[in-house]
């Protein structure tokens, strides 16, 4: 969509009509805080509006494209936890671009917390919501960590397959 010179792009919107916030470095940091430093199960309900309708999520396990897809991702993702922590490190924004460190701790039912290190990429859309979010993690190295009798068996293969 072009805008005729003079004019003012009219800015996106939550369902309740209320402008939402630029994803400046400091917003995306302060929302993602808000959606899983909470105690217990995080609540993505906040941030859902700052998402593109044809938004394509993709990670180390599965790609999905679609809000309908993306917000049943993160249902799923809160079933399989009994809890769910995330410490966001450094934001960076580079015009249409954002990437932030993080790390996950997921607490389940029958098995003993496990932390993942990871980064997210996030593309904005040209009318301010997210359009495209890559995920970087090494799920199995993360998860293997956590299984003592196993952890040291698959670093082991790790450094004599890749160095």
């Amino acid at each position: 969509m072009q805008e005729k010179e003079g004019s003012v792009r009219e800015p996106a919107r939550t369902p309740d009509g209320s402008p939402l916030l630029e994803l400046s470095a400091e917003n995306v940091r302060l929302l993602w805080s808000r959606t899983y430093n909470t105690q217990g199960k995080p609540d993505w309900s906040h941030i859902f509006p700052y998402y593109h309708d044809d938004i394509v999520f993709q990670d180390s396990i599965q790609r999905v494209e679609g809000i309908e897809g993306f917000t049943a991702l993160c249902e799923r993702l809160t079933a399989r936890c009994k809890e769910l922590q995330m410490e966001i490190g450094p934001v960076l924004k580079d015009g249409n671009e954002v990437m932030f460190d993080w790390k996950m701790t997921m607490m389940f039912k029958k098995f003993p917390s496990t932390p993942i290190y990871g980064c997210t990429r996030l593309t904005l859309h040209e009318d301010g919501r997210i359009i495209a979010q890559r995920d970087y993690y090494d799920l199995w190295g993360d998860i293997f960590n956590g299984i003592p009798w196993f952890f040291k068996r698959y670093r082991k293969f790790m450094r004599r397959k890749f160095g």
